[in-house]
């Protein structure tokens, strides 16, 4: 069977291409719902899961692992993100995260490192809401497309192509509170609660105030996000492999959920890296009224973009880190099924002349 449509689009990522080509074999014709699906992992539950693999069950908690993971995280380190906006959007001001974090205490007390908590967790949790929960139903979806030897073959671009296309709606749910968000802690004395600041807003600008910055929230979320999965994804595969000294099935759950960690952080560290450009723009843009993308850009310059990098790489390698630490407690909580790193079928081993 060829490559699809969709992988062929995607071989020019740095990943995936495989070093060999398959001749072409007739095989079944595949289903969503039959029994010749193919997917990334059995789809039947095996001893000790409390559901299938993609069954509307286990659909639910991993949206709810998503809300888990992404809105305690993000509300974590609103002081640490609040400071980050403030160096994007004044830098004259605050010089550095310790000057940040000084001169917000001085003027706002305490209490002030605390601003935009509430549009954070709110916009947050329902943005994880569809990350975590529609990344699972797009690989599957993407998966069952592929078939099972291309699904192997081109996993980094399924991986890809899956979690951008559950950024895509997640950020459209996160939009509104994310300019609230910005609003409350880069513009002093505007609003310091959500309550205050989403009628102020939608009476100055109306509804376009809070989706005015959907598209470099796209910009920032989708390469943040598609770095975020696929990273994770190959580098907990590598670390299997490479690193821990066992297989992964002789693992105990607390070593297996320390892997998780160790490979999130890496990930964060790549996500903040490639987001960070498109992240001042968002936090500029939702600071003044009637600006656009294009315009905060040229005022930023190539140098402006990368303003608070380092306390963003911190922020979000720990974010990323403790929301897939938190997001696989879930699932080991609740019984979940948890595939192992993926392994090459036995149909494509013989193809490929590795088996008798």
């Amino acid at each position: 069977m060829y490559p699809t449509a969709l992988t062929q689009l995607a071989r020019a990522n740095p990943f995936s291409a495989p070093l060999f080509s398959l001749q072409k074999v007739e095989e079944p014709k595949q289903t969503l719902h039959g029994q010749s699906a193919r997917r990334l992992a059995a789809a039947s539950a095996t001893e000790g899961d409390s559901c299938e693999f993609g069954s509307q069950k286990y659909l639910v908690l991993c949206g709810f692992g998503g809300i888990l993971s992404c809105g305690t995280t993000h509300t974590a380190v609103v002081p640490l993100d609040l400071v980050k906006c403030r160096i994007q959007v004044n830098p004259d001001k605050y010089k550095s995260i310790g000057n940040g974090f000084a001169v917000t205490v001085r003027e706002d007390g305490m209490r002030g490192l605390a601003k935009g908590w509430a549009p954070t967790f709110i916009g947050y949790s329902m943005q994880g809401l569809c990350k975590f929960g529609f990344y699972e139903v797009f690989k599957i979806f993407y998966s069952d497309l592929m078939g099972e030897e291309n699904t192997y073959l081109w996993r980094t671009s399924l991986y890809l192509a899956a979690s951008a296309s559950a950024e895509f709606f997640a950020d459209i749910a996160l939009a509104p509170m994310e300019a609230c968000k910005v609003r409350i802690q880069t513009q002093p004395g505007y609003a310091n609660t959500l309550r205050q600041c989403a009628p102020k807003m939608f009476a100055e600008e109306g509804l376009w105030a809070f989706y005015k910055g959907v598209v470099p929230l796209w910009m920032r979320q989708i390469p943040y996000t598609m770095m975020k999965f696929a990273c994770f994804e190959r580098t907990v595969e590598l670390l299997y492999k490479f690193v821990v000294p066992k297989p992964r099935n002789e693992c105990s759950k607390s070593e297996q959920l320390v892997v998780t960690f160790v490979a999130g952080y890496i990930a964060g560290v790549f996500c903040a890296i490639v987001s960070h450009p498109a992240d001042s723009v968002v936090s500029v843009l939702n600071k003044e009224s009637g600006s656009t993308a294009i315009g905060v850009l040229k005022k930023l310059g190539p140098r402006g973009v990368w303003k608070g990098l380092v306390a963003r790489i911190i922020m979000i390698g720990t974010l990323t880190a403790l929301q897939w630490f938190i997001y696989d407690s879930v699932k080991v909580y609740f019984r979940l099924p948890r595939p192992p790193p993926p392994e090459m079928p036995e149909s494509l081993k013989k193809k490929l002349g590795l088996t008798e």
